[in-house]
Formats: C-alpha cells, structure tokens, sequence
C-alpha cells in the first residue's frame, strides 16, 4: 500500500478533546510529536495538516475540523489537492462495536453507521478506502440502552481505569501504521486484527 494520507476522524476544539469520538486524532497528534512536527490550519483543506518524514517516506497527516458528521468534505478536498487516490489512504475511526483494546483493519466497506465514515463515502462515492477502526466499547447491554446512551458515551472521556488500555492501543496503532507502511494492509491487518488488550478487571 502506498500510504500517503492518514486521517483522523474526530470533532474540532477543546470542548471534544480527548473524548472517545477523537480517538482517531490521539492518534495522529502522537505520530506529530514522534516525527517532530505540528499541525497547521489550511484553509483549503478545512483541516489541519501536519507532515512527518521526507521524500518518498513523508506521511501527511490530517484532521478534518468540518464536525464528524462532515468530515468527508475535508477529506475530498486534501485528496483534490495532493491529488492522491483513495486507495493512498487509511481513515482512523472510532468504532462501538470493537471493545476497547481491539482494532479491526478492512481495505473498504460501509460506514457501519459511524457519521465519519458515512460523509467520507458520500464525498468519495465510493467505499473502497481502508479503514483502522480503534474499539472504544458499546455504552450499553441492549440496542435501546445503546441508542440512549450514544452521544454521551462517544462525546464522554475515556476514564482513568481505561487510560492504561489506551495507551497500549495507540502504541500498537502507531506501530501498525508502520507496518502497514513496510510489509502492505494485508499482512499488518493480521497483526492488528489479532492484537487484544485487556481492560484491567473491575
């Protein structure tokens, strides 16, 4: 895969910093501060951008600051620009579905009713992009509880006992990139789709 873009979804400003909606811009400020590098509002890609290694090895990173449910708007416009395609990219999304501590790696697919996803394949028109999703757990038991509890569980920080799980996630993302980078989607998916980090017991 040649990886050129990497972009995490999440939501603009400090009110949401942090939360589990953002986890995929955790990622991308933590690549910044390894690669030395920070992050500039442009404008033209209603986003902001930072890039990390040079030449052929130079990764570009982006945060949409559109509001997730938009997100694809910012993400056409940086493809437009650096004029790259789809298949150059891998989306960092949050995804209910996955406890915390899994990861799930696909080279395209639906939004799965993540708002991020579901804007970037309309923007696109198309769903062949790959994906990261990065498990942030269900906030409830039954669909109903779910439903209720959706915007305050992705829009809530993740607690003091999940940080530890956290960090062990996103050294694994940041490794997975890399790999992804070497050896292709394909065989870092079956490292990251394998890869399970335990929640400390409660």
């Amino acid at each position: 895969m040649d990886l050129q873009l990497l972009v995490g979804l999440g939501n603009p400003g400090p009110r949401y910093a942090d939360t589990r909606h953002n986890v995929g811009f955790m990622v991308l400020e933590r690549l910044a501060r390894a690669g030395g590098a920070s992050f500039r509002n442009q404008g033209r890609l209603h986003g902001l951008l930072a890039e990390v290694g040079q030449g052929e090895k130079r990764l570009r990173l982006l945060m949409p600051q559109t509001f997730m449910n938009d997100s694809g708007r910012s993400i056409r416009a940086a493809l437009d620009w650096f004029r790259l395609e789809p298949a150059q990219m891998l989306v960092l999304v949050d995804d209910m579905d996955l406890p915390l501590g899994r990861l799930r790696v696909r080279a395209a697919g639906g939004a799965g009713g993540h708002n991020g996803l579901r804007s970037t394949i309309a923007h696109l028109g198309s769903e062949s992009f790959a994906r990261l999703r990065i498990g942030i757990g269900a906030p409830g038991e039954t669909p109903e509880e779910r439903r209720a509890r959706t915007v305050s569980h992705v829009l809530g920080k993740f607690s003091a006992a999940d940080r530890p799980v956290l960090e062990t996630v996103l050294e694994e993302v940041e490794a997975g990139i890399d790999l992804i980078r070497r050896l292709g989607l394909e065989k870092a998916a079956n490292r990251l789709n394998s890869f399970r980090a335990d929640p400390p017991p409660s």
